[in-house]
């Protein structure tokens, strides 16, 4: 059996595609530097500690595990820092995927599964994106991926390599049985951030802007179950296999909630009151974004099965229950 390589499959969203990928028999190598994962996180796979910017370090991994997949999710992706720090982003989001992508063109790699940004299309007309809605990034995050989804569609040009784009929007949640989640410090997703404040973790709740032109002038966003967003790996994949053509697709549920309908489902979930901080609008956030996926659901035969923010949040609040219990057992 070929291997599949997924770089980042340490952290939040790789780690669970690596749980889904081993739960179905993948013969599974992750590539992560540790810098924002965590080794317990990678469950039925081996692990090589390096960085994918190592052209040595991937040839030699993707000849010895017999690579024939790669799914990329390894970057940086906190939008306010791409501003402060757009160098950090381009260095590692754009440079480094540049040089994953020549390693695995070296070695004939079939397919290649790229970790993608709603962030791609910048301001979009109503607040809506499907994939052919114009890519105008409206912060160096943003850019830093359509870059890299460019260098990627010109590699597999010139290889014939195939490969699947997936644009995320706003993930959130964790794996259900509570094996993994999302664990990095310093959260900026909201409902983690508000799941955290919601065990004590912190004494209260920033949101960052209350008079974008929204029903409660908080920001809409469309929210997607992380492990749904998982499973549209493991069909793409199933789709490269079967000969698909390459793609590029939307990964959302269609639909968004505001900040202050996050907020109230954490404080049903949790049902503890968060204190909640009101502040300035922050460089490169948009009033409202959320996906058109139609083209998942039709090319991969994508269905979700947790659409439901309550879910989501009640995921990620147990999560969030788990790491405090550590950590009151560690101290």
């Amino acid at each position: 059996m070929n291997g599949v390589l997924v770089t980042g499959g340490a952290g939040y969203i790789g780690s669970h595609v690596v749980q889904q990928l081993a739960g179905r028999g993948e013969r599974v190598v992750v590539l992560d530097n540790l810098s924002s994962g965590f080794p317990e996180a990678v469950r039925g796979a081996g692990l090589v500690v390096g960085n994918m910017g190592d052209r040595a370090l991937v040839a030699r991994v993707l000849a010895e595990h017999a690579v024939d997949t790669v799914m990329h999710f390894a970057a940086h992706t906190v939008v306010p820092e791409s501003v402060s720090d757009p160098v950090k982003y381009y260095g590692n989001n754009t440079c480094n995927t540049c040089n994953l992508l020549a390693a695995c063109a070296e070695a004939g790699v079939s397919h290649f599964i790229f970790s993608s940004t709603a962030a791609v299309y910048g301001m979009t007309e109503g607040g809506v994106a499907d994939e052919d809605t114009p890519t105008r990034p409206a912060n160096p995050y943003g850019m830093s991926k359509l870059m890299s989804e460019n260098i990627l569609r010109d590699v597999s040009a010139a290889s014939g390599m195939r490969h699947v784009i997936l644009r995320y929007f706003n993930v959130a949640g964790c794996d259900p049985q509570g094996r993994i989640g999302h664990s990095a410090p310093h959260a900026t997703l909201l409902i983690k951030a508000a799941c955290e404040h919601a065990v004590g973790k912190c004494d209260s709740l920033c949101i960052y802007g209350t008079d974008y032109d929204t029903p409660d002038g908080t920001g809409i966003r469309d929210y997607i179950h992380v492990e749904d967003l998982a499973a549209a790996h493991l069909r793409a994949l199933d789709h490269l296999r079967d000969g698909g053509k390459s793609l590029t697709l939307n990964c959302g549920y269609g639909h968004g909630y505001s900040v202050r309908e996050v907020i109230d489902a954490v404080t049903r979930v949790s049902g503890r009151p968060l204190n909640v901080i009101e502040r300035p609008r922050r460089a490169g956030d948009l009033a409202m974004l959320i996906a058109r996926s139609q083209r998942l659901q039709h090319a991969l035969d994508w269905h979700p099965r947790y659409d439901d923010l309550d879910f989501i949040v009640r995921t990620a609040f147990r999560w969030e229950q788990k790491l405090a219990r550590q950590a009151a057992h560690a101290g």
